[in-house]
């Protein structure tokens, strides 16, 4: 980028003492970064998986994730066996399961094509599914120590800020002024705890809403702190639209056990499991959505025993409030279910819900079912 292209207001970064930045930041990251697993080898496929997970996801709730996926799949040869299924199971609660999916197909582009191992070219890693820019260049620099950026949400607020950068983040000029400047801040042989610093110092440090500027190793260089205005920066950019919705969810019970279908791979949520249902229609009760639902999912004719539970969730831009219900059919348990938005469905017992994928809030009603002792007794009546 040429500085007449540069985003008005930025000061140029040339005039920066960057050793003296990088050796405050490296001397905080000793003392104050955080003992997580991967970093304990810095093994190319934890990194990798680790990186994956954390998209869209918090630190905290990785870690434990992260744990039992490489102890079920500690390598991208065993994660090439797994189905799915098993997969989507161990992601289950982490959300965007396009990840984990992304996860199984990129290690069997590693068996069939790089041994068995993560490769450290960016075309290479470019080329793996579900491995973008900056996943290419966390890999890259964390577990190979190259002199790649990896400017995460994290790292573009703290630079943002030790800039003052005028333009939000997403904004195109914004995203290539924040990637070159990292890339220019990045010290010889230290790319891996250069760039794992700047990620810590935004979690930890130079947060969202409340940033802790006393705290800072690198208050002294940073233009927002001084301009008293690091709390507006980067620039918020235009909200997104919040899209409210109320569904309806059915537990059909037949002969002791619940159904359960399987969603289609073009769907919210592709390949995992879940009870019928929908979104209410203008004008229509919960408890109308529901028989419509399976009628239109199923072909099934069922009524509403009781309410089980109301869950509320979030995903991408939607609020939900589902309302499930215990249901049966009306006419009596000949007719098989039809699947007209599934590839799959049975019925289980109880106990065999642990065995399925489902999104967060189906998994909350099954929560619930499991601990509601009217459950045995609508069972023992289907």
């Amino acid at each position: 980028m040429s500085k007449t292209d540069a985003p008005r207001h930025v000061p140029d970064m040339t005039g920066m003492d960057r050793s003296a930045l990088a050796r405050a930041l490296l001397d905080w990251f000793a003392s104050a970064g955080r003992d997580l697993p991967w970093r304990r080898t810095y093994d190319p496929y934890h990194v990798l998986v680790s990186e994956v997970m954390l998209q869209q996801t918090q630190m905290e709730r990785v870690v434990p994730y992260f744990q039992r996926w490489v102890k079920r799949f500690p390598d991208p040869e065993s994660l090439s066996r797994a189905s799915e299924d098993e997969v989507l199971r161990l992601w289950e609660g982490l959300g965007y399961y396009s990840r984990g999916r992304a996860l199984l197909a990129a290690a069997g582009v590693l068996v069939r094509e790089h041994g068995g191992a993560v490769p450290n070219d960016r075309d290479a890693l470019l080329a793996l599914p579900g491995v973008g820019p900056y996943t290419a260049g966390a890999v890259r620099s964390v577990a190979f120590n190259l002199p790649e950026p990896a400017v995460d949400a994290n790292v573009e607020r703290v630079l943002a800020r030790l800039t003052n950068l005028e333009l939000p983040a997403r904004d195109p000029r914004a995203k290539e002024f924040l990637r070159e400047t990292a890339r220019g801040l990045i010290p010889e042989g230290r790319a891996r705890d250069f760039n794992q610093a700047l990620m810590e110092l935004g979690a930890l440090v130079c947060l969202p809403r409340t940033p802790r500027c006393r705290e800072c190793p690198l208050a002294f260089f940073c233009v927002a702190r001084s301009l008293g205005v690091a709390e507006n920066r980067p620039l918020a950019g235009p909200s997104k639209e919040v899209v409210r919705l109320q569904m309806a969810s059915g537990l059909l019970l037949r002969r002791g056990r619940l159904y359960i279908q399987k969603r289609r791979p073009d769907d919210v949520w592709p390949g995992l499991w879940e009870f019928p249902g929908g979104v209410l229609e203008e004008g229509e009760s919960p408890e109308q959505a529901l028989a419509r639902e399976f009628r239109e999912e199923v072909e099934l004719n069922v009524r509403p025993l009781a309410p089980v539970v109301q869950v509320r969730y979030s995903y991408t831009r939607y609020r939900v409030t589902m309302h499930a219900f215990y249901c049966a059919d009306t006419e009596g348990m000949a007719a098989e279910p039809r699947l007209n938005e599934a590839v799959d469905g049975r019925f289980v017992t109880p106990e065999e819900l642990s065995g399925y994928a489902f999104p967060a809030g189906h998994r909350r009603v099954i929560a619930f079912i499991l601990e509601d002792p009217r459950l045995a007794e609508y069972l023992a009546r289907s």
